[in-house]
């Protein structure tokens, strides 16, 4: 979860907010070219690191640690892309709504940090307070952190994770479309 969150919480944001500042933005959408390609380069990109990010730390966990591969590869799969898709539908919405580079890297860093706690970065889930464990069932690092551990363990993940992410995924697309602005 660190590794995405970074990308998707701090790199995305902060790149798509500096290229709106320096006004290049406003020149690609007087282009032919849709800008939506634009946005989706920068997805792209991202999304080609966190394979990278993820495949070394599977890869390091495996050789180094004994970890092993997970136990339910399509809960697995199936978690890592709703896990993906909803912290890039947030990166996503913090370069809508911010204007600038600083703006973008403070509001990537108070999301970041919390939702870094409720992921078990800082304390593990299982050593959470049952209450904190229960918000953070419903946020999209917990849920991903809930799913995830859950097809490495060799059970398929809960439901309420997977439809947390989905949701996740959904309202901060919706709400980076709606509010993504050129200039």
């Amino acid at each position: 979860m660190f590794a995405l969150a970074v990308l998707a919480l701090l790199s995305l944001p902060t790149h798509l907010a500096s290229y709106r500042e320096q006004g290049i933005l406003r020149r690609l959408s007087t282009t032919p070219v849709p800008g939506a390609w634009m946005l989706a380069a920068q997805v792209i990109v991202n999304l080609a690191l966190a394979v990278v990010a993820l495949a070394i730390l599977a890869v390091a966990g495996m050789v180094a640690f004994g970890l092993g591969a997970p136990r339910q590869p399509g809960g697995f799969t199936l978690a890592l892309v709703l896990s993906v898709a909803a912290m890039f539908a947030i990166g996503l919405w913090i370069a809508a709504i911010a204007r600038a580079q600083n703006t973008a890297a403070a509001v990537g860093q108070l999301v970041f940090i919390p939702l870094l706690l409720f992921s078990g970065f800082y304390l593990p889930r299982a050593s959470m307070p049952p209450v904190l464990r229960n918000i953070g069932d419903w946020t999209p690092s917990g849920a991903a952190a809930h799913a995830l551990q859950d097809a490495m363990l060799g059970s398929f993940p809960s439901a309420q994770s997977l439809l947390v992410l989905a949701a996740w995924a959904v309202a901060f697309g919706i709400l980076a479309v709606r509010f993504f602005r050129w200039e």
